[in-house]
């Protein structure tokens, strides 16, 4: 389908994306898609995404929230409750390739832009729906990435074994919901390559929490077994968690028994590898409270900058545990390039790089997050126009 501006490169480049999502999940998927080369419509209420007023911090004025998962877009606000807006993201929905949404389950429906309404009108698009719990019993269920965390149990293997549950950082499974929306978007697009016919994808929180939590999941189904917190420490695998050096913490990630024998002899104790009680890595995990003193008696001899470069150039994983500062600083180190300016002058907005590379279809970074309906004049005029 023509856009209005088509893009040039990347691997996506002339697939049109009307976006109706907002804050973290649906917008993660569709800037990735936008990085890809689609051409993506971000489709905001008068007031705008609620990201762009959760703040601090901010950047001249605006959410880092909302810059950091809004830039490749182009920005329209439609009323849905008016008219002539309402006709606008009709006509939108009926040339897009992908539509996405995340509102409450049945919330697109009485406006008319539901699959089914856009499907008749569009009968090749991708469409794309969010939610917390699903569509099912779950629908009416408001689906914040906190309850997700809470509910399927993450919170409940996160912190010390001994102290309350926590949640993770980041919004992790809003993430992962938009990684698994972006990935259920291309395979339906790969369908309709073949076979010309569109389709619904359908992602919910909760169940991308669930595959997310793999092995502990698997406990669960697999065996019955209801896994537990155990702070940084790992239910199967030792050492696999941070210790002590001469300054700071170090995560040590010695999963396998090869691993295990160099970290002994980096460390001056290649005898310990031998041990019985240590050989195996079944050993290890059930005698670890006797490893782990003997370990940590000969990392304290050293820092654990010290530690990490030895440990490396012996192929044991390993690495320091550093504020996020550290990791773009890593990240540098390690020729990841990975902070992109994205626009020009004044409006050069700093953004994280794209996490895939392409040898052939380079991920673009063309526009800025976009200021509220900063399209809104052009894209207007364009959906005005015969398609």
């Amino acid at each position: 389908m023509t856009t209005p501006d088509p893009p040039a490169g990347g691997p996506l480049a002339g697939l049109l994306v009307a976006d109706f999502s907002r804050i973290l999940a649906g917008p993660y998927a569709t800037m990735l898609l936008a990085d890809m080369g689609a051409e993506v419509v971000k489709v905001e209420g008068p007031a705008g995404d609620d990201t762009r007023t959760w703040t601090p911090p901010v950047r001249e004025g605006v959410s880092t929230y909302y810059l950091g998962v809004n830039r490749g877009k182009r920005s329209i606000a439609l009323d849905l409750r008016d008219e002539s807006d309402l006709a606008a993201a009709r006509e939108l929905a009926r040339r897009a390739d992908v539509v996405i949404e995340n509102l409450k389950p049945g919330g697109m429906t009485r406006f008319g832009l539901d699959y089914a309404a856009v499907r008749e009108a569009n009968p090749g698009v991708v469409y794309a729906s969010i939610s917390g719990f699903g569509s099912g019993p779950g629908k009416d269920v408001p689906g914040y990435d906190l309850m997700v965390q809470a509910m399927s149990g993450l919170m409940s293997l996160t912190g010390d074994a001994d102290g309350p549950p926590y949640r993770a950082g980041i919004s992790v499974f809003d993430v992962m919901a938009g990684n698994h929306a972006a990935i259920g978007i291309l395979a339906a697009l790969r369908h309709r390559d073949r076979t010309g016919e569109g389709q619904y994808v359908e992602v919910n929180l909760l169940s991308s929490a669930l595959t997310g939590l793999v092995n502990h999941s698997s406990a669960w189904v697999a065996s019955g077994t209801v896994p537990y917190r155990m702070g940084n420490a790992h239910p199967s695998v030792f050492p696999y968690e941070p210790l002590p050096t001469a300054d700071d913490d170090l995560i040590v990630a010695a999963a396998n028994d090869s691993q295990f024998r160099k970290l002994c002899g980096v460390l001056g104790v290649p005898e310990v590898a031998d041990d019985p009680r240590f050989a195996r890595n079944a050993d290890r995990t059930a005698n670890r409270e006797e490893l782990r003193p003997i370990l940590v008696d000969r990392l304290r001899q050293k820092t654990a900058v010290e530690w990490f470069d030895l440990l490396t150039a012996a192929g044991v994983p390993a690495g320091p545990i550093q504020t996020i500062d550290g990791g773009f600083a890593m990240a540098e180190r390690f020729g990841l390039d990975p902070v992109v300016p994205v626009g020009e002058g004044d409006r050069a907005v700093p953004t994280t790089r794209h996490p895939i590379r392409f040898s052939a279809t380079p991920a673009v970074y063309r526009l800025p997050p976009p200021e509220l309906d900063e399209h809104g004049a052009e894209l207007r005029k364009w959906l005005s126009e015969d398609a």
